[in-house]
C-alpha cells in the first residue's frame, strides 16, 4: 500500500471576522499518498488555500492533527517548522514571487540559502533545477525579461531545487494564457511522472482538474467527493 505523505484528522480552523467567527475547515479529514497530483477544486472561500497553508506548515489548525512526510507538524516550534518546511515543501504561487532584481538562478538559489550547501553546490543545483524545467539559456535573465509562462517555470524551478518531499502549488495557471498554462501543466506531469515528486495543487482551472490523477472537490470548508482520473 502506498504510504501516505498528507494525513490530515478532524483539522478544523476558524477566523474571527467583525464580531463573527468564520469556521473555514470544519473537522477536515484528508489523505494524500505519495508520488500522487491532487488537483483540490472548489468555490472561493471554501478553504483550499487555507488548507494548502496548513500542510506547508505556513498556518497551525485550531483543533485536529496535521502529519507530512511523516512529521506531525504539531509538535514542531515556530523555528523547527521553518527548518523543516525548507527542507520538506516546495511551494508555487500564481503571482510567482520572483525577486525582480536577481537572475533566474539567483532567484532559484534562494531556498538553497536555508541549506547546509556550499556556495558552489547551491549554484550547481539551481543550475540542474533551471535545465529540469527547459531554462537552461535563461539563468542569467531577471524577471522582467522573461514571459509569463517562463517566470511560472523559474517559480517550479526554485520549488523542486531544494528535492522536497511534496510541492503545494496556489493556482499556478491562474495567470497565464492557455498556451503557457498548458505548458505549465505539462512540466508539473512531467516532474510527477519521472521524478515522482507529490503535487497538492489548489486550481479554479478545469484543465487542471482534468489532468490530475485525483480531483477533490471542497465547498464551506468540507471535502464533498473526490474523484480519480480516467486511466
Amino acid at each position: 500500500m502506498t504510504q501516505p505523505i498528507i494525513e490530515m484528522s478532524g483539522v478544523t480552523k476558524s477566523y474571527r471576522r467583525g464580531g463573527e467567527t468564520l469556521t473555514v475547515l470544519d473537522a477536515l479529514d484528508f489523505r494524500v499518498d505519495t508520488g500522487d497530483f491532487v488537483a483540490l477544486m472548489g468555490p472561493s472561500g471554501s478553504g483550499k488555500s487555507t488548507m494548502l497553508n496548513i500542510v506547508g506548515g505556513l498556518d497551525r489548525p485550531d483543533v485536529g492533527r496535521v502529519v507530512v512526510a511523516g512529521q506531525p507538524l504539531d509538535a514542531l516550534s515556530s523555528s523547527a517548522l521553518a527548518r523543516w518546511r525548507s527542507r520538506h515543501i516546495g511551494f508555487v504561487f500564481q503571482s510567482f514571487n520572483l525577486v525582480p532584481v536577481l537572475s533566474a538562478k539567483e532567484n532559484v538559489m534562494l531556498p538553497l540559502l536555508l541549506t547546509p550547501l556550499s556556495g558552489a553546490e547551491r549554484r550547481k543545483q539551481a543550475e540542474f533545477a533551471l535545465d529540469v524545467v527547459g531554462l537552461s539559456d535563461r539563468m542569467g535573465h531577471r524577471p522582467k525579461q522573461l514571459s509569463g509562462g517562463q517566470e511560472q517555470r523559474v517559480a517550479i524551478a526554485r520549488a523542486i531545487a531544494t528535492d522536497p518531499d511534496l510541492v503545494l502549488a496556489d493556482e499556478p495557471t491562474g495567470d497565464l494564457d492557455r498556451e503557457s498554462a498548458t505548458s505549465v501543466m505539462e512540466l508539473l506531469e512531467r516532474l510527477n511522472q519521472e521524478l515522482g515528486k507529490t503535487f497538492l495543487v489548489v486550481t479554479h482551472d478545469p484543465m487542471v482538474g482534468e489532468r490530475a490523477k485525483r480531483t477533490v472537490h471542497m465547498d464551506k470548508g468540507a471535502i464533498l467527493d473526490a474523484r480519480e482520473a480516467a486511466p
